[in-house]
């Protein structure tokens, strides 16, 4: 029902160039709209072109259809650079900013759309679970990896199995700040992916504000968090780890030797803030674990999975 939710949001024209491919709805992963462009879509890893190229009125109206003719109502959305979908589904979003106050307002002139279909795999961090615990403790976990390789899909079904309980551990509350809604897919402040019972989600929010604001409100046991590298998301991050909460957080690197060389990452490593980093490997298969070392830096298991 999600694939479907999201291809009723799509004007006639979008759907039309879609059903000439005979594209297997499910293993859709994104589709980009450029003015002046053919349509772009990813399938199975296999990249496909329209004929047709797309002009500014009709780009127009899939940005109008998208937001479902209220575009006004999307402007907190559309400053940060994307519009939420029913589904979790998100499309990405660039064009001539309006700047006011030293900060973007808006967006006009909308140039070139990115529908990135949201896909949740239950069970993929299934082998990664046990790893992260030391008898009855959860501990500090950093997950790293290149771009696109998996990790927020990992975070994911981390949060949900430590939400309901896993790998023989009972349930723990989870405070989740998604500043970007990517890791819950909201849609209007209701999650749309799984995220587990006992998972509270903080919704379009800074991540340094967002996790004081959840332990104060919420009272979580775990805190999770996409994306760190600021100076402030360090700052927070020690914070809600001196409050007593268990982090789990990912952050763009290919390996250790990479978030060294980063100032605020490499302090994280320095001061010995994650007692477990999750490395992916960069292949075909999103979330395949590479190495899980500890916070000295040796190896918690070697062996190769994938999700």
């Amino acid at each position: 029902m999600r694939y479907e939710e999201l291809f009723s949001t799509f004007p006639e024209l979008l759907r039309e160039i879609l059903e000439e491919w005979k594209l297997n709805r499910e293993l859709l992963q994104e589709i980009r709209i450029r003015a002046g462009r053919p349509v772009l879509a990813v399938c199975r890893n296999r990249e496909y072109q329209s004929v047709k190229t797309i002009n500014r009125t009709e780009m127009k109206e899939i940005l109008a259809c998208l937001s479902n003719y209220s575009l006004y109502a999307c402007e907190d959305e559309l400053c940060q650079g994307f519009l939420s979908l029913p589904g979790g589904h998100r499309v990405g979003v660039a064009g001539r900013t309006v700047m006011e106050g030293g900060r973007i307002r808006t967006m006009t002139d909308v140039s070139s759309l990115n529908i990135r279909v949201a896909r949740e795999v239950k069970g993929c961090a299934d082998y990664v679970l046990p790893c992260l615990w030391e008898r009855d403790r959860l501990l500090h976990t950093l997950i790293v990896s290149a771009p696109g390789c998996g990790k927020t899909t990992l975070l994911r079904d981390c949060i949900r199995q430590i939400s309901d309980g896993a790998a023989g551990h009972a349930g723990m509350t989870v405070g989740v700040v998604d500043e970007r809604s990517e890791i819950a897919g909201s849609y209007r402040g209701v999650p749309e992916n799984d995220l587990g019972m006992r998972t509270d989600v903080l919704d379009g929010c800074p991540k340094a504000e967002g996790m004081m604001l959840l332990i104060r409100s919420m009272a979580p046991k775990v805190v999770a968090v996409d994306e760190v590298g600021s100076s402030e998301d360090l700052h927070a991050l020690a914070s809600a780890m001196n409050c007593g909460c268990v982090l789990l957080a990912t952050v763009h690197a290919a390996r250790m030797e990479e978030l060294k060389t980063k100032p605020v990452l490499r302090e994280m490593v320095k001061t010995g803030m994650f007692e477990r980093y999750v490395f992916l490997e960069p292949c075909r298969v999103p979330g395949k674990i590479r190495q899980i070392l500890d916070r000295d830096e040796r190896p918690v298991s070697g062996k190769e999975t994938g999700c």
